[in-house]
């Protein structure tokens, strides 16, 4: 599987992202992640959606390791600083599974809080639905667990033939559109941070095709 990763320099001197790097090598591609607080407390894990990556929770992750916390934050495969399969083809939702749970495993985790939202969720609620003795509490923001029996709204259709076929894909756009308070220069940097070019964004153009439109999905 071809894969590229994104130059450390792209990450340097985020404002409110202060926190050391951590790695862990899964089927061989690397999947970076954000560990803070005590590392024999509980855990909380957070996942991400799309198209946003570990800095999401950059502002919740101090609060909570202050609080005693262990927090641990992944970048999806194909986001932030994790490596990322170049072709589209490359992703499907089985594989994320694969690799979250592979994660999970690696860092022995138990008693685990899950927050999650957006893809963040579609992965990490079957993830403590498989793995529930690990698991002890979700927390759930603007997240799912789609079935494929769903009537799909057309704005979703549209914005997956577009993931999918634009030429142009301006991920902090994506993610400033989505936002209540509109995003700040320096907040718009950090999410084009993991993506130098269109060669970074197979990640992100695959996750609106694997959401399930239909039971068989």
């Amino acid at each position: 599987m071809d894969f590229v990763r994104t130059p450390d320099s792209r990450f340097s001197n985020l404002k409110d992202y202060p926190f050391d790097s951590h790695y862990v090598e899964l089927n061989g591609l690397r999947m970076h992640y954000v560990d803070e607080g005590p590392e024999s407390a509980s855990p909380i894990l957070m996942l991400h959606g799309e198209p946003s990556w570990s800095y999401l929770y950059r502002h919740m992750i101090p609060i909570c390791a202050t609080a005693g916390n262990r927090v641990i934050v992944p970048d999806l495969m194909g986001f932030g600083k994790s490596d990322k399969p170049t072709r589209v083809k490359d992703y499907s939702y089985q594989l994320h599974m694969d690799w979250m749970t592979a994660f999970v495993e690696a860092l022995n985790l138990q008693n685990i809080t899950l927050v999650c939202q957006d893809w963040g969720s579609l992965i990490g609620l079957r993830l403590a639905a498989e793995n529930e003795a690990r698991f002890s509490r979700i927390v759930v923001g603007n997240g799912m667990l789609p079935t494929g029996n769903q009537l799909l709204p057309s704005v979703f259709k549209m914005w997956k033939m577009f993931a999918l076929y634009s030429p142009w894909f301006p991920i902090d756009r994506i993610v400033n559109a989505g936002c209540f308070r509109k995003l700040n220069g320096e907040e718009r940097r950090a999410y084009r941070a993991p993506f130098p070019s269109s060669r970074y964004k197979a990640g992100a153009r695959a996750f609106p095709r694997l959401v399930p439109t239909s039971p068989d999905d």
